[in-house]
């Protein structure tokens, strides 16, 4: 009787066993192993964020599986917008095709809507074509990262011609090879905030300005500096009337598309690859204000520290500052100043700062304490340090600042414009 009533047991306890092992989700496979796919920190960062994946790769490489499990980790966050659907067969050409006029405008239709993942699948193996894409991009704020399939076949034009929908012959697959065989480096790498981090550090900038403009000290040396009226309100928001392109980030390797020297070396450290596509926490310690830039005062960690070039914290003539002295994030520039000139002020900062110079306290407003170290120069020392979410990818736009959009009913740029 016992023997028989453990046999039951043992019977009805087996398939039990079985279910829930055979119900565990099965590890992906080596080929879609991607931050975005598998790391929490960096699909978090990604809901909240406004991402191009611009997939690459040659027909028949795995980008439509690819694309599929973007789709299937962010469902509903995610449209996947592929040439095949749109019937443009991947070809050496001399033209871009007009069949992509269709394409822009439907990808245009998804930005508009604020969708968070876009996967744009195609071969994208044309530079004109992927600057079609970066202008999108850049007008609707996204940040674009490439993935290529992992897949041992991407490249093995023999494999690839019996896996290409198109039928693809192997002499038509090597023609399409050699573009596709060197990486695209971006205009310059960096970790881009998502758009939750970057509304609100926003605020927090805007918060810093408004009460700044209306401090005493402060309007007496700005007057001195801008040459404002002094019987007028002073308009900091209409002043530094220039933004970033994109997505609010921070600086690590200015690439320039491959151009710049050193960019290749950066490109293939083994930090820099397996960071691409990867969430950071980045700390913000203090915001600074110079004549000609706005920006926020980046402290990097140790592992931030391994994707920050050695060659960058150099102020002219020849002063070797601490590592990571330059990390910041642009947040606005006067007309006529280029973004690349709130790295330089903050350097000036730190110039200062090392030499024994810690500014003349002014007071604390509303987020810290304010620092004053003369010639128009003035930094709030963060009370509660801020996180903020970001991605390291590269930006691949044109680079060039923007005019802020004002003009509210009143007709004053300070009330509707923010300019970070």
């Amino acid at each position: 009787m016992f023997q028989q009533n453990h046999t039951t047991t043992l019977h009805t306890f087996l398939p039990k066993i079985f279910r829930k092992m055979t119900s565990q989700p099965k590890e992906r496979p080596e080929s879609l192993q991607f931050p975005f796919l598998d790391d929490d920190e960096t699909i978090t960062t990604i809901r909240e964020s406004k991402t191009f994946f611009i997939l690459r790769g040659l027909p028949g490489s795995g980008k439509s599986t690819l694309a599929q499990a973007i789709q299937d980790k962010y469902k509903d966050a995610c449209k996947v917008i592929s040439a095949d659907h749109y019937k443009i067969q991947p070809a050496i050409r001399s033209a871009i095709p007009d069949d992509y006029s269709k394409f822009d405008e439907d990808l245009a239709d998804y930005c508009k809507r604020d969708i968070s993942v876009l996967v744009v699948d195609d071969t994208h193996h044309e530079r004109e074509r992927l600057e079609q894409l970066f202008d999108i991009a850049d007008k609707y704020r996204y940040k674009v990262i490439f993935v290529e399939p992992k897949t041992s076949w991407k490249m093995d034009c023999l494999q690839l011609k019996d896996k290409n929908q198109w039928k693809l012959s192997v002499d038509e697959l090597k023609k399409l090879k050699p573009s596709l065989e060197k990486d695209f480096l971006p205009l310059y790498y960096g970790w881009f905030l998502s758009k939750r981090s970057s509304e609100n550090l926003r605020k927090t900038g805007q918060a810093f300005l408004d009460e700044l403009a209306s401090i005493k000290v402060f309007k007496k040396e700005s007057n001195k500096h801008c040459g404002e009226d002094p019987k007028m309100k002073f308009d900091l928001t209409s002043y530094f009337v220039k933004r970033p392109p994109g997505v609010l980030h921070c600086t690590t390797k200015f690439t320039d598309f491959g151009k710049a020297p050193g960019s290749d070396d950066y490109a293939q450290q083994e930090v820099v690859k397996s960071s691409y596509g990867k969430a950071f926490f980045l700390t913000i310690s203090a915001l600074f204000i110079t004549p000609r830039t706005v920006g926020a005062r980046v402290e990097l960690s140790e592992q931030q520290m391994l994707l920050w070039p050695a060659d960058v914290d150099v102020l002219q003539p020849a002063v070797t500052l601490p590592k990571g002295s330059r990390a910041h994030i642009t947040l606005g520039c006067a007309s006529g100043i280029e973004a690349v000139q709130t790295g330089i002020d903050l350097l000036e900062f730190v110039k200062l700062e090392k030499a024994g110079n810690k500014g003349e306290e002014v007071g604390e407003i509303g987020g810290g304490k304010l620092l004053s170290f003369g010639n128009g120069m003035w930094m709030l020392l963060l009370s509660k340090k801020i996180e903020v979410r970001a991605i390291f990818c590269g930006y691949y736009g044109k680079g060039k600042l923007v005019p802020t959009q004002g003009g509210s009913k009143r007709g004053s740029p300070f009330n509707s414009c923010i300019i970070i």
